[in-house]
């Protein structure tokens, strides 16, 4: 689009901030949101690219969320946060936004997003967008006009290397082929920064016309009616303009090198004082800090910043092998609970768009173990102090896909990386090896409805391939399995629901040290929970610590029956959930 329409859509964002149309939209009238809300919510994290086709050309679109609307509500979810649907030339599946304001076509239409927000409203299901404001598309009105002149008014809304300086101080990029943070320029003889891919130049929010501008797009969505952002990459936007060396950086160690910047949290503030203030909505930052001391500047109360943390060190825990250690998990999450054990407040998540499927790095996505431990992965996320994130496909057990060659992947990651692989000459069956275990595309590929072609997600060709399972693993065929992961995962929502004590209680690790058996308590006034899960493709026993006398009944069990006096006898990946006297 021109830079004019981008200019005048900020000037129609600023009319529409009158008291008049600051007035919440009444389709929010019937939404459940007391103070604190967002900490008793279930949060399904929707793909659309993936989720449901309307229109036959190979990807999910609004219209296909439209559809599945009673589904949604059917398995108990309270929001949704959904994945980018911003105008894009998709360079990274829509983190590469080129209009703020616009819907992608391949989506639909703003009309067809008011009839979602709509819909989801209206089922009592509130809806979290993706704020993707540390890069732009480089096809983005801003810059366009900013890489045609050093005087463009827009040239400080990213960051820029005049070539006459010489080379720039190095910046590790985690997409780019090179590694190479800063992309030449030849129209302004510049280089400008690129953490991410050379089509996601960086903003630059030490310019404060520029974080008004962020400001306006958030009212503008905000001002529609929606329930809270999720802010993507956020922890990356502070940067020193001087760009001081941070030496030896790796993909390995990107994430803290460039984490918790100067002036991040001020920006923060001000964000929370002149928008989030505003309304009563939830706010949560990926990778919010380094560690939990960082974290909490992110989420106490008393700092006026943001409402939740979602930190990426759970799933990191076994994303460089092919087996993982059941201890580090527990003393991951552990850790992270006890630091916000008095105050704050975090997301809990096993999976994403951006992690292989979960029960496939998890649990046992072999078919004879699959059900159990996906059900197991469901019940500790909604067991857990915290507010849950549960990725669309997870309430399936869905699985990692198979893919024969990189052609039939379509993440810029990957393909980038096999570049330059092939440039260095390395061993490409390690590298397919690490790529089908751990690949984003795993998680991409389009939701199962049922055992049709395509899965039911398309009558097209889908943009990504369906994964081959789809005729045994698909929602309608667990629909009428009583037993299935799906229902397993209605009950589990159902069961967080009906009982305070798995949302707000306390949590108690017991036996750390054992390397097949994650168990824990909740604890809320007189009552108190135990939880036993036998992350073991193996029958396990497990001794009751003194002093805890379960009630004969299970809340919850994925496994018909257990076997329980002093100890639990538990079948593989068996999870229950008990109360205790």
């Amino acid at each position: 689009m021109a830079l004019t329409t981008a200019c005048n859509q900020t000037s129609k964002t600023e009319s529409a901030n009158s008291p008049a149309a600051a007035n919440k939209p009444a389709s929010t009238a019937m939404l459940d949101k007391k103070p604190g809300w967002w900490k008793e919510t279930v949060v399904y994290q929707l793909y659309p690219r993936s989720f449901q086709d309307s229109n036959g050309d190979g990807v999910g679109d609004l219209k296909g969320i439209v559809r599945r609307l009673d589904y949604l509500k059917s398995i108990g979810v309270g929001t949704v946060w959904l994945n980018p649907i911003y105008a894009s030339p998709n360079d990274d599946n829509g983190y590469d936004i080129s209009d703020y304001r616009e819907i992608m076509p391949e989506f639909g239409t703003m009309a067809d997003f008011d009839a979602l927000l709509k819909g989801m409203h209206a089922r009592g299901i509130k809806l979290v967008m993706d704020l993707v404001v540390n890069h732009s598309s480089d096809e983005h009105a801003w810059f366009k006009s900013a890489r045609a002149s050093r005087t463009s008014p827009y040239r400080d809304y990213y960051y820029w290397w005049p070539a006459e300086k010489g080379t720039p101080p190095a910046r590790f990029s985690t997409f780019d082929v090179k590694h190479d943070a800063w992309q030449y320029d030849a129209p302004t003889k510049s280089y400008y920064l690129h953490y991410f891919s050379k089509k996601q130049p960086d903003l630059n929010w030490n310019n404060p016309k520029l974080r008004q501008e962020v400001h306006n797009i958030m009212r503008f969505w905000l001002d529609k009616g929606i329930d809270g952002f999720r802010m993507d990459a956020f922890q990356f936007v502070a940067k020193d303009p001087s760009f001081p060396p941070i030496p030896g950086v790796t993909q390995a160690t990107f994430t803290n090198a460039y984490n918790h910047g100067p002036r991040l949290h001020d920006y923060l503030k001000e964000i929370n004082q002149e928008v989030l203030s505003k309304y009563n909505v939830m706010s949560v930052a990926e990778g919010a800090g380094r560690n939990t001391t960082e974290a909490m500047l992110f989420v106490d109360p008393a700092r006026k910043e943001l409402d939740m943390t979602y930190t990426f060190e759970g799933t990191g825990v076994g994303s460089d092998a092919d087996t993982y250690k059941l201890t580090d998990l527990k003393r991951v999450f552990t850790h992270w609970d006890s630091a916000f054990a008095q105050k704050g407040w975090q997301a809990i998540d096993l999976g994403n768009h951006d992690q292989p499927r979960m029960v496939s790095k998890f649990g046992d996505d072999r078919p004879a173990f699959r059900a159990a431990s996906a059900k197991l992965l469901n019940t500790f996320l909604l067991t857990m102090r915290g507010t849950p994130y549960c990725y669309n496909g997870d309430e399936l057990g869905m699985t990692n896909s198979t893919f024969n060659g990189i052609a039939d992947y379509r993440d810029v990651a990957a393909r980038n990386a096999y570049q330059l692989l092939k440039q260095q000459g390395g061993d490409q069956a390690a590298f397919f090896h690490l790529l089908a275990r751990f690949s984003r595309d795993n998680s991409r590929t389009p939701f199962q409805w049922d055992a049709t072609a395509n899965a039911g997600f398309t009558t097209g060709t889908p943009w990504l391939k369906v994964n081959p399972n789809y005729v045994a693993i698909n929602q309608a065929a667990e629909e009428k399995d009583s037993s299935s992961v799906l229902n397993h995962f209605r009950q589990a929502i159902a069961l967080r629901k009906d009982h305070p004590v798995l949302v707000h209680g306390q949590y108690q690790l017991l036996d750390a040290a054992n390397p097949h058996i994650y168990a824990y308590t909740r604890t809320l006034g007189a009552e108190k929970v135990l939880v036993v899960l036998n992350f073991s493709s193996a029958a396990r026993t497990w001794s009751l610590p003194n002093g805890l006398k379960p009630t004969s009944a299970s809340w919850l069990n994925n496994y018909p029956t257990l076997k329980m006096d002093s100890q639990l006898a538990l079948q593989p990946w068996q999870a229950v959930v008990v109360k205790l006297q």
